[in-house]
């Protein structure tokens, strides 16, 4: 009779360690597919210096009074701040990305990122629209390129992101 207990005991603890380990499997290959589709975005994007997306900014078609190309342009979707000098990330989302970038490098947004950035340390600024990215809102598309370039651990973000 002992016997029988012991290879029950045996057989339950496996089926849980197989049962546990096929949900964390689950969720790193989960994970690992979010993060190939994040990169997959930010790779197939424009990345530009704050002095690149200042030039752009100001730039009009329309002569004198005419506003900006950028202020038609404007899109929803994040964007990233990678602050090469000393390798920080900074992820935000917005229904305006142009408008958002613009305040965090005049000032108006994340402090930190602000204060780097007027001491001298080198950005760069990449943009991923929300429509055609695959993800259904902007809180999702955040969330999860916040996760993947980590920049809630060691980057400027104070959050993981908006639910």
């Amino acid at each position: 009779m002992d016997a029988w207990l012991i290879v029950l005991i045996v057989v339950t603890v496996l089926f849980c360690v197989i049962l546990c380990w096929g949900a964390y499997y689950r969720n790193y290959r989960k994970k690992e597919y979010i993060n190939k589709r994040i990169y997959g975005l930010a790779n197939n994007t424009l990345e530009i210096t704050p002095q690149e997306f200042f030039s752009l900014r100001n730039t009009s078609f329309g002569g004198k009074g005419s506003p900006s190309y950028a202020l038609t342009k404007n899109f929803a979707g994040v964007y990233i701040l990678f602050n090469s000098t000393k390798n920080m990330y900074y992820v935000g989302q917005a229904k305006e990305v142009l408008n958002r970038v613009n305040a965090h490098f005049t000032g108006k947004g994340n402090g930190d990122v602000y204060a780097d950035f007027k001491y001298g340390d080198n950005f760069t600024i990449k943009m991923i629209a929300l429509e055609k990215s695959g993800f259904k809102t902007l809180n999702d598309l955040e969330r999860n390129t916040i996760m993947t370039y980590d920049s809630f651990a060691s980057g400027y973000n104070k959050t993981r992101g908006n639910r």
